[in-house]
């Protein structure tokens, strides 16, 4: 949010100027008004940053204030002219805004705001001209009502759209920043956040048409490239752009012989903070087939949708009745008497680094609870993973020849056949087995079994 905005000039008898500010004593205290609060900068500390320096001219600036509470953010601008004092005039428009704030939006108003005004000074001396500043001689705007109206518009509403004068109008919109998405790997499980087949359209990319079907929180990048038929560059190219969009998240692909350890967060799920746990059980927990609602014995996650069709022979017409939410209570019921929210808790916290998924699941099948049998073990990982209760434990592989070869510039020593001289490119503890696995298409027991085959003592594998 907009604190303050100011226009500030030089002049060649008093030095650097407020000239307007909005609110009224932002910058430089007012005398008028007792109930004006104090500036939200020290004005005598920042001025000569206000209108700094002739290298500093025509660039963006940001200045924070001593206790580092704001910033202000500015475009100083110089128009060289033997009209003007000195032959040239000199001025700045500024916006102050909180030190934590997102800056990054804020760079292109100020921009602006300089260059707007910039050229109506050098077609009409709009800002030097006498009364341009504070009068509204043909049909002008005063400078102070135009810098409060700019504020409130931007804060309340992100835009604004300003007549000036009779021939220019001023606007700008605040467009929020996002950053560049992350690089997309093959070995990645994108996770929608919504449902993406609803709202894809017949106009959209045929790439994105292509791979949204697969998207489902269980296919791998590379799989989705080899469903839909596409390339696995292309693939990543669409992802990317759903992952801009805030539409997509992106983990680690689910193996049992995977480890996952928990986070800090954990303790937030110990005490159901936000009903951390309840959430937990309606997304993990297996429903178990209804008496009498259904044939076969299939079980089915999550929250079942649908509508039983009722015919009415006395007046032969068919009735629906729709059954969502009497079948999803009493899952939910049956659920919870089946896995207890103690049950959950001590489910995610005996996660640890040595300990596989497998492992883990075996634990708990030893102390008489069948995990498999009540719990979607997949779902659960990516719960804790999604909320940052878990992270994934990542194996590598070390070669002590392969990185002597690298630090001397020496040939690596690589193996006997083209299998072996591709796995030893990845034994320099950069690449987790995720990636090996989705670019040779080998499985973790085949990649420790090949690692055993080379030669002994010389490779590592290790966990971080």
């Amino acid at each position: 949010m907009i604190q303050g905005i100011f226009y500030a000039r030089f002049l060649p008898q008093e030095g650097t100027k407020i000239v307007a500010q909005s609110p009224p004593g932002c910058i430089v205290a007012t005398t008028y008004g007792p109930h004006l609060k104090p500036p939200l900068v020290d004005f005598d500390i920042i001025q000569e940053y206000i209108i700094p320096r002739k290298a500093f001219f025509n660039r963006f600036m940001t200045v924070n204030s001593p206790d580092g509470k704001y910033s202000i953010l500015g475009f100083p601008v110089s128009i060289p002219n033997e009209r003007y004092h000195r032959n040239e005039f000199i001025f700045n428009f500024g916006l102050v805004v909180e030190s934590d704030a997102d800056q990054s939006s804020y760079e292109r108003l100020v921009r602006r705001l300089a260059v707007a005004f910039a050229e109506m000074e050098r077609q009409t001396y709009y800002l030097s001209a006498d009364g341009g500043p504070t009068g509204n001689d043909g049909g002008r705007r005063p400078i102070e009502s135009l810098l409060e109206i700019v504020k409130e518009d931007l804060n309340n509403y992100g835009e604004c759209m300003i007549p000036v004068d009779d021939a220019n109008t001023l606007n700008m919109k605040l467009f929020p920043y996002h950053a560049p998405p992350a690089p997309v790997r093959g070995w990645h499980v994108p996770v929608p956040k919504m449902k993406l087949t609803d709202v894809v359209e017949p106009t959209w990319d045929l790439t994105l048409q292509k791979i949204i079907p697969h998207v489902d929180g269980v296919n791998d990048v590379r799989r989705i490239a080899w469903l839909a038929d596409v390339s696995l560059p292309l693939t990543q190219i669409a992802l990317q752009h759903l992952l801009f969009y805030d539409t997509i998240l992106l983990l680690d692909m689910f193996f049992f012989g995977s480890c996952y350890a928990p986070r800090p967060g954990v303790h937030d799920f110990i005490a159901n903070r936000g009903g951390l746990v309840d959430e937990c059980a309606g997304y993990v927990c297996i429903s178990s087939p209804i008496p009498g609602g259904g044939t076969g014995g299939n079980r089915t996650t999550g929250s079942t949708t649908g509508a039983t069709r009722v015919s009415n022979t006395s007046d032969s017409k068919d009735v629906t009745i729709d059954a969502t939410e009497a079948i999803g209570k009493q899952q939910q019921q049956q659920n919870q008497q089946e896995v207890s929210n103690y049950q959950l808790i001590k489910l995610m916290t005996t996660f640890c680094a040595g300990r596989s998924v497998m492992e883990w699941v075996k634990l708990h099948q030893d102390a008489g609870f069948d995990v498999l049998r009540h719990v979607d073990v997949r779902r659960l990982v990516q719960f804790g993973v999604i909320k940052g209760l878990l992270y994934r434990v990542h194996k590598y592989v070390v070669s002590k020849q392969y990185l002597e070869a690298l630090a001397t510039g020496r040939r690596a020593p690589w193996g006997d056949n083209d299998e072996e001289d591709a796995l030893l490119r990845y034994a320099d503890g950069c690449h987790s087995f995720d990636q090996i696995i989705t670019e040779l298409n080998m499985t973790d027991g085949e990649i420790m079994k090949k690692l055993r085959s080379l030669e002994p003592g010389d490779r590592t594998v290790f966990y971080r």
